[in-house]
């Protein structure tokens, strides 16, 4: 009997005891090839000596100290760093440790701009639906996935919801992908009316959504539209880029590709690739000026915001993407991967669609590839697709409610940065072998 409450109380896993490159060992010695890096985390696979070397230095020099008496040198410097490699003036970092710690401070970080700034009646936060930005309180209340939320809804802070960018199911026929684009700015702009404009503190959405529907692009010039709408209406523009950032899509900052500059950014995940646990929330001088030119204090905080062996875990994290030219692998690898899948898999009748950017990629199974009717939901096929391809030794990233939070199957994978040619081909080959066990073709037609 286990004393380690699991997520998933019921299920026997495998325990992990090592891991080497892009693979992870278990307690039977089989290995695993880590094509979704865990949750799009472990970017530079696992024990990798430069990483490794940077914790164990700090740890030794010194592990912690609360930052309300210091500030510690791998924050400022990889403060620095950040701020020079994001986009537009996002020049001040506030460290947590993880994904929904970085959207919550970013929440707070937003109300309490408006209330420095004598604008105290914005107070509406306005997200997508199927979007997922954490699990605590705050995130869950701004998150569009109607199941996460369901069992809490007593507990949520209102939330405002408009439609996601989700080109491959609600994009219309004939419909040119910036046409799609100005009918979703047009969705935002007729609810920030009819919440009124001076009550709409931000809107929130993933430059590209990652678990809850699977590494959906925005389309064309859909995040420049969303832009211009919120600077119309003095609406702050928050991206979530906790699994899509930090390199993930071949850019350090997703939204870099879109041209967009947001007023504040979440990171974590690839940050730290797994070494240690840590986020960020990143935010420009307007906001960070609003703050030190009023009450002078963030009204927010952790116990670890700052952890000086997270940060230098973080820095050396950074630095190895950087130095090794890793950004230029990751687009090469994806346009690998999704060609590979689609060769492999394209004549398949259960496949929907393959979809993403950089090694950022969702596979969307159906159970009618011309009118995109979705697998019964009853049949679980992406849990069923997780245990074939660990049986096959491989990990992916599954999710069920792809569409509406209840119907539809998507799986993500978001493979280390340092993958090989060699290394892609093997991931296709399982996760193919694995599809081919839940879905056969022949029985599917």
């Amino acid at each position: 009997m286990t004393h380690v409450f699991h997520r998933n109380p019921r299920q026997a896993l495998p325990m992990a005891v090592g891991g080497q490159g892009i693979e992870l060992i278990d307690s039977n010695g089989k290995r695993y090839l880590d094509a979704s890096g865990g949750a799009a985390v472990s970017c530079l696979g696992h024990g990798h000596p430069r990483v490794i070397e940077a914790i164990q230095r700090q740890v030794q020099t010194l592990a912690y100290a609360h930052t309300s008496f210091f500030t510690t040198e791998p924050a400022e410097a990889l403060a620095a760093t950040l701020a020079e490699a994001a986009p537009g003036d996002l020049n001040h970092v506030y460290f947590v440790s993880g994904g929904s710690e970085a959207v919550e401070a970013a929440l707070k970080l937003a109300r309490q701009y408006f209330v420095e700034t004598g604008q105290g009646t914005r107070r509406h936060f306005i997200a997508r639906r199927q979007s997922y930005h954490g699990n605590t309180l705050g995130a869950l209340a701004i998150g569009g996935n109607a199941w996460r939320r369901e069992p809490f809804l007593p507990l949520l802070v209102p939330a405002h919801h408009v439609s996601p960018c989700y080109a491959y199911r609600d994009q219309a026929a004939g419909e040119t992908g910036t046409q799609y684009a100005q009918r979703l700015a047009d969705e935002l702009e007729a609810k920030i009316l009819e919440l009124g404009p001076d009550s709409v503190a931000a809107f929130v959405a993933e430059t590209v959504v990652g678990a809850t529907a699977g590494a959906v692009p925005p389309v064309a010039d859909y995040l420049k539209r969303i832009r211009a709408v919120c600077d119309k209406y003095g609406v702050l523009l928050i991206l979530d880029e906790v699994m899509s950032g930090m390199g993930r899509t071949g850019h350090l900052f997703a939204c870099a590709e879109d041209g967009v500059v947001p007023d504040i950014v979440t990171i974590a995940k690839g940050l730290g690739a797994g070494y240690q646990p840590i986020g960020a929330t990143l935010c420009t001088d307007r906001i960070y000026d609003a703050i030190v030119g009023g009450s002078g204090f963030f009204q927010h905080g952790h116990t670890y915001i700052g952890h000086a062996t997270a940060c230098a875990a973080a820095l050396a994290v950074q630095r190895t993407i950087a130095e090794e030219g890793l950004l230029a692998n990751v687009l090469a690898r994806g346009e690998q991967l999704r060609a590979r899948l689609r060769e492999a898999l394209g004549a398949h009748p259960n496949l929907g669609d393959v979809r993403g950017r950089g090694l950022f990629v969702g596979v969307e199974f159906v159970a009618d590839r011309a009118s995109k009717a979705t697998l019964d939901p009853a049949l679980k096929t992406h849990a069923r697709l997780k245990a074939a391809a660990m049986q096959q030794g491989l990990l992916v990233y599954p999710m069920g409610g792809t569409v509406d939070g209840v119907h539809g199957d998507h799986v993500l994978l978001a493979p280390p940065f340092i993958c090989t040619e060699a290394d892609i081909e093997r991931i296709v080959a399982r996760f193919v072998a694995a599809v081919g066990e839940v879905l056969p073709a022949q029985r599917a037609a």
